[in-house]
């Protein structure tokens, strides 16, 4: 789509939450920063040579920031060579165990995730903080609906709104009263509704970035559609200043949603948005077959592109006006091929994935050239 279209649609503008902003190694979160995407390795982080190739792979994937799950000494020994490998800065997942924290931290951990109510003791706690501030930590506050403390299950009977916020305004209180700020909350449940009405309370209480996520959403299909819901629902507000996709599936695919969650409500773009009719009876050309080849072969551009395939011709001119290229399903084997909503050729349907491909590429060496560096 031509550059400035949306941003004279009101309806389509997104005022974000103001926040303060902190830094996740050098990642910046919240304030005017973008909103950064997340994902979290299923490996054992004892095994880094797994660990750091799938990292790699996250942040090829377009992952600004990655989590990493420390349970025990095995796990913090490695993580000192997999954050001297990582392409990204790397957020600790710690529960329980105070000193993995520290050990993290010391080991080069740009951000802590935990739940200060379980790291134990106020000794404990001030220790954590302490590594934190020692070694140039974000601190994220995690409240999860399936593990709130339990006089706080007592007191609303069920996990609701309240209860999260309520728990997330007890951490918060730590770390302030350790005059920590460098810190982020997340209040996730597995209920999409329970999820924004707490993050909804939460935002009108805090003014720190937070970090957005249905958590154990389910396989790829319905976790991305709860996901998507939740996310988007939020985003469209103007909260969040972070996002994970939590999915049963390869990490990458989280990458993958949570990009293309920012790329449709235009608040971040990445790579192609192709934009496809779903086929009927009208097309002139196997439209699913083409998507799913020009995704595979497209799946290396970074640029911010928007292609539109629309397999024939009553809606195919209109679309094609607004994007950088489109292809239009006509007769005899061919259609008509766009640039910037102009018609400038015809080719078959046997060349088109190719020609289509070779426009792409060369509209990305464009914007590569025209990006400031």
């Amino acid at each position: 789509m031509p550059e400035g279209l949306h941003s004279i649609r009101p309806w389509r503008t997104i005022l974000r939450r103001k926040t303060r902003q902190i830094m996740v190694g050098n990642v910046a979160v919240g304030g005017d920063a973008p909103i950064s995407v997340q994902s979290m390795t299923n490996t054992l982080t004892s095994d880094a040579t797994a660990t750091i190739a799938q990292i790699t792979e996250l942040a090829e994937a377009g992952a600004d920031l990655v989590r990493v799950s420390c349970p025990d000494p095995a796990s913090t020994a490695a993580f000192a060579e997999i954050v001297d490998q990582s392409p990204v800065p790397l957020i600790a997942d710690i529960h329980f165990h105070y000193q993995r924290a520290i050990e993290a931290a010391k080991a080069g951990a740009s951000c802590l995730r935990i739940n200060p109510g379980n790291i134990g003791d106020a000794t404990r706690v001030h220790d954590v903080i302490q590594a934190a501030k020692d070694y140039g930590c974000a601190i994220r506050i995690g409240v999860n609906g399936g593990s709130l403390e339990r006089d706080l299950l007592e007191k609303y009977r069920e996990p609701c709104p309240e209860a999260m916020v309520e728990s997330a305004l007890r951490h918060v209180r730590i770390l302030e009263d350790h005059n920590f700020q460098q810190y982020k909350i997340s209040v996730k449940a597995s209920d999409p509704f329970l999820t924004i009405a707490a993050y909804q309370q939460l935002a009108d209480a805090v003014d720190c970035p937070l970090h957005l996520g249905v958590t154990e959403a389910g396989g790829r299909r319905i976790g991305t559609v709860k996901s998507t819901f939740g996310i988007s629902n939020l985003l469209w507000s103007g909260i969040g200043d972070t996002i994970r996709v939590s999915l049963s599936a390869d990490p990458v695919e989280e990458v993958k949603v949570g990009f293309d969650i920012l790329k449709s409500l235009g608040v971040r773009t990445r790579g192609v948005n192709i934009i496809a009719c779903p086929s009927c009876a009208r097309q002139g050309f196997d439209v699913i077959k083409t998507v799913e080849a020009l995704e595979q072969r497209l799946s290396h551009i970074t640029e911010p592109i928007s292609l539109s395939i629309i397999g024939c011709v009553v809606n195919g001119p209109g679309e094609a006006a607004f994007t950088d290229i489109g292809f239009t399903g006509g007769g005899a084997g061919q259609g008509m091929v766009y640039m910037a909503g102009q018609q400038t050729s015809k080719t078959s349907n046997d060349e088109m994935i190719e020609h289509l491909v070779s426009l792409v590429e060369a509209k990305a060496k464009q914007v590569r050239a025209a990006t400031p560096k």
